[in-house]
């Protein structure tokens, strides 16, 4: 064979070579900054067609390779450990901010509800219990100015009724007051001097109320039938005595009347006024039951 065939044979030959040379070299960087080895399965995988979303690239293999070592560097990081702020003082909360909660309103509500309960439950015995000393029935009563009082019983035809004292009043006269002396006691005596007498509306018998009889000029019990003349003294009837009668009081010329001390009446045949029946009798029978 001759120089020039062989030049001519070689020449492709070394081109083809360093085509191959070429190549080799450039598939070397393309994979230099990738880690570890890939398998072969995965290589021939890889070289498969791969089918794509609509509006999606092809990934290189390089790019995935990329991917992955970074990856694994930032889950090599050692992470950053915050430092806790030191601990705040405690300092114990106002009871006035907090208030209370609702099981202790209720609680308290219920305490106050009953203290209110029993103070009146209380305040109500003691006042039942404790001697009344402003004005009504067991205490003492100012009735008046002596003159208004006889106007009154000159206005009732010989008798005037005070409810507030459960209490008949009437003149006493000047003339009796000798005997009535003899009689009565002094508590009696201070307001018969006055020209008057407090009798209480119970009938000594049995309890009745006591009216008045205008036409008689007596008191006349319709229970029973007793009668008593204008000053309670017993005229007739099943009463045991006459009728019970207050303390009396004069104040200048005020006549206050102790309804707290009831005086029994006079025994039966005490008559120091010497009054009879001055007309017909409201009741009837009163000689006795």
């Amino acid at each position: 064979m001759s120089p020039g065939t062989i030049i001519a044979i070689a020449v492709p030959v070394l081109v083809v070579l360093a085509g191959v040379l070429l190549f080799a070299a450039a598939r070397r960087r393309d994979t230099d900054s990738a880690q570890g080895v890939l398998s072969s399965e995965t290589l021939q995988r890889d070289r498969g067609p791969v089918r794509l979303g609509e509006g999606e690239r092809p990934v290189s293999g390089r790019e995935v390779e990329r991917a992955a070592a970074l990856a694994r560097r930032e889950a090599s990081t050692p992470a950053t450990v915050k430092v806790a702020e030191p601990p705040v003082e405690w300092v114990p909360p106002d009871e006035d901010t907090i208030g209370m909660t609702r099981r202790q309103f209720f609680n308290r509500s219920i305490v106050v509800s009953f203290t209110l309960g029993l103070s009146g439950f209380g305040a109500g015995v003691l006042a039942f219990l404790w001697p009344s000393n402003v004005g009504g029935f067991g205490s003492r009563i100012t009735v008046g100015k002596i003159d208004d009082i006889k106007a009154a019983i000159a206005e009732g035809n010989g008798f005037a009724y005070y409810p507030e004292g459960r209490m008949w009043i009437t003149e006493y006269p000047s003339s009796a007051l000798e005997k009535a002396r003899a009689v009565y006691s002094p508590a009696e005596l201070t307001g018969m001097e006055a020209g008057l007498i407090a009798l209480y509306q119970k009938c000594p018998h049995l309890g009745c109320r006591v009216p008045e009889c205008v036409t008689s000029q007596w008191f006349e019990c319709g229970c029973h039938g007793s009668q008593y003349n204008r000053v309670g003294e017993k005229k007739g009837g099943p009463a045991p005595r006459g009728m019970d009668r207050f303390a009396m009081e004069v104040s200048g010329d005020t006549f206050i009347v102790n309804t707290g001390e009831i005086i029994e009446g006079p025994p039966i045949g005490t008559n120091t006024t010497g009054q009879e029946a001055e007309g017909p009798h409201c009741v009837s029978g009163g000689g006795g039951h």
